[in-house]
C-alpha cells in the first residue's frame, strides 16, 4: 500500500478520501487555494500546501503546481477525487511520467471515454444499446437538421466534451433547431474550449439510472448495482437512491452486464460509472461513462456495504478485488440529498458566505459527508454543494422517513440552503410512490407554485 497520497481536490471528497487513508495508516498531503485556507481538509491532513489563488484556474486546475506540491511532499500517489483534474487524461499521463500512481483509470481510457462520440462508438462495439442519433460530431447546422428530421423530434444537442448540463439543448421542432444548435456550440466552446456537438433522439419520460463498476488490474470487472439519479434540476443531480424502485432483478442484470461489457471493451481499471437513460417500457440506452469516483458513491456504499474508496486504493496498489459478482447485494435502501448553499426561492441562486451556526443530524442510519462547520466561510469560486446527507433503511419507506427526520434536524444558519426544498420533496406523494423521471423537479415546482 502507499506511504503518502496527495489529494488533488477540496471539500467533502477530500475529507472522504483522507478518512480512508487514515484507516490504512497512509499519510495525506492536502493542496488548497487561498480561499480554502480554513477548510477542514487542510486542517485534518498530515501536511498541506497552498497552490494558488482562489479561482480554480489558478489553483486546483494547475497541474504544474500540484506536481510541485507532490515533489515537495514526496508522495507516491495522487487521488483526484471528482471534478477538477479527475478526468483529465494529460494529468494522468503526467502522473505516470513523474512515477506517481494515479488513483483512477489509465490515461488512454480517460481520453477515449471522455469523448462522448468515441464513447458512443465504444458502446456500440460492446453491444450496449445507444440512443439513435448522429454518427459522431455534427459540423454544420444544416447537417444537424437533416439528422434531427431523420430520427424525429424532439432531439437533444450535446457537447462532445460536455458535462453538468453545459452545451446541451433540447429542440422540439425544425423552426428552433438552428438557434439552439448555435447556442449549444457557443456554450460548449465557452465552458470546455471545444465547440463540437452531436445529436441524439430525446427519450421521453426517462429515468436516469447509473451503474457503478469496479475493475482491478488483473482483469476482474464487477458492477455494484444501480443508482437512480432521476431527481435532477438542469441536469444537476439533487437526490439519488439505491436500489431503484423501477428496476426488477432481470433489468438490473441486463444493465449491469451491459456496463461490465463496456468496461471490458475499453480495458477499464478502478472505479467508474456507466450512465443510462431508461424509458417507461424499461428499454435502456447508454449516455456516457464517468471515469472517476462519483459524487454520489456513498449511496452505493451504504446500500451494499462496499467501501469504494478503499477499493480504489487497493486496486491502484495492484491488489485484486476481494469478492465476486455473486457476493454483491443490496442489503439496505439508501437515499442521498445534496445540500447546496443556494436559495430555492430565488431560482437557486448560489449563496456564498459565512455559516453562523451548523448542526448536522445523526442517529441510526444517517450519514453526513461535509466540510462545513460553524464559522466556515463558503467561497464563491466553487460548486455550491456543502454536504451530502444519506439516510438508509430496511425499505424505501424507512429510508424516506429517516431522511425526512434528518433533514428536519439539519441546522445551517447564515446562508440559504436547499434543505427545505429537499424536505418538501420527501413529503411529495409522487416521489414517495416512486413516480419520478428526469422532469420530476420541473413538475414538482409547477405543482407547488415555484415554477
Amino acid at each position: 500500500m502507499f506511504d503518502k497520497i496527495l489529494i488533488a481536490n477540496r471539500g467533502e471528497i477530500a475529507l472522504r478520501i483522507m478518512r480512508t487513508c487514515r484507516e490504512w495508516g497512509i499519510k495525506t498531503l492536502a493542496v488548497y487555494s487561498e480561499a480554502d485556507e480554513q477548510s477542514l481538509h487542510v486542517q485534518l491532513a498530515d501536511e498541506a500546501i497552498c497552490i494558488g489563488r482562489a479561482p480554480a484556474s489558478e489553483s486546483y486546475l494547475r497541474a504544474d503546481r500540484i506536481f510541485s506540491a507532490a515533489e515537495l511532499g514526496n508522495v507516491d500517489a495522487i487521488h483526484p477525487g471528482y471534478g477538477f483534474l479527475s478526468e483529465n487524461a494529460t494529468f494522468a499521463e503526467q502522473c505516470a511520467d513523474c512515477k506517481i500512481n494515479f488513483i483512477g483509470p489509465r490515461p488512454e481510457v480517460i481520453r477515449q471515454m471522455g469523448d462522448k462520440a468515441r464513447a458512443k462508438e465504444m458502446a456500440r462495439k460492446a453491444k450496449v444499446p445507444i440512443v439513435p442519433g448522429s454518427d459522431g460530431v455534427v459540423e454544420h447546422e444544416n447537417e444537424g437538421l437533416k439528422v434531427a428530421e431523420t430520427i424525429g423530434f424532439p432531439v437533444i444537442i450535446k457537447a462532445v466534451a460536455g458535462g453538468g448540463g453545459k452545451g446541451m439543448r433540447l429542440v422540439h421542432n425544425s423552426v428552433s433547431f438552428s438557434k439552439e444548435f448555435n447556442v449549444a456550440r457557443a456554450e460548449a466552446e465557452k465552458n470546455f474550449g471545444n465547440g463540437a456537438v452531436y445529436i441524439e433522439k430525446f427519450v421521453e419520460e426517462p429515468r436516469h439510472i447509473e451503474i457503478q463498476i469496479i475493475a482491478d488490474k488483473h482483469g476482474k470487472i464487477l458492477h455494484l448495482g444501480e443508482r437512480d439519479c432521476s431527481v435532477q434540476r438542469r441536469y444537476q443531480k439533487v437526490i439519488e437512491e439505491a436500489p431503484s424502485g423501477f428496476l426488477d432483478a432481470s433489468l438490473r442484470t441486463k444493465m449491469g452486464d451491459a456496463a461490465v461489457r463496456l468496461a471490458k471493451r475499453c480495458g477499464y481499471e478502478n472505479a467508474g460509472t456507466v450512465e443510462f437513460l431508461v424509458d417507461k417500457s424499461g428499454d435502456f440506452y447508454f449516455m456516457e461513462m464517468n471515469t472517476r469516483i462519483q459524487v454520489e458513491h456513498g449511496v452505493t456504499e451504504e446500500a451494499t456495504g462496499v467501501d469504494l474508496i478503499d477499493l480504489q486504493l487497493r486496486i491502484a496498489a495492484g491488489e485484486k478485488i476481494p469478492f465476486d459478482q455473486k457476493h454483491v447485494k443490496f442489503t439496505k435502501h439508501a437515499i442521498e440529498c445534496r445540500v447546496n448553499a443556494e436559495d430555492p426561492d430565488h431560482n437557486f441562486t448560489p449563496c456564498p458566505g459565512e455559516i453562523i451556526l451548523y448542526y448536522a443530524p445523526g442517529g441510526n442510519g444517517v450519514r453526513v459527508d461535509s466540510h462545513a462547520y460553524g464559522g466556515y466561510k463558503i467561497p464563491q469560486y466553487y460548486d455550491s454543494m456543502i454536504a451530502k446527507l444519506i439516510a438508509t433503511g430496511s425499505t424505501r419507506d424507512v429510508a424516506m422517513n429517516r431522511m425526512n427526520r434528518a433533514l428536519g434536524e439539519y441546522i445551517i444558519r447564515g446562508v440559504s440552503t436547499t434543505i427545505p426544498f429537499t424536505k418538501a420533496i420527501m413529503s411529495d406523494l409522487d416521489f414517495r410512490a416512486g413516480k419520478v423521471t428526469t422532469k420530476f423537479i420541473e413538475e414538482f415546482m409547477k405543482r407547488n407554485g415555484r415554477g
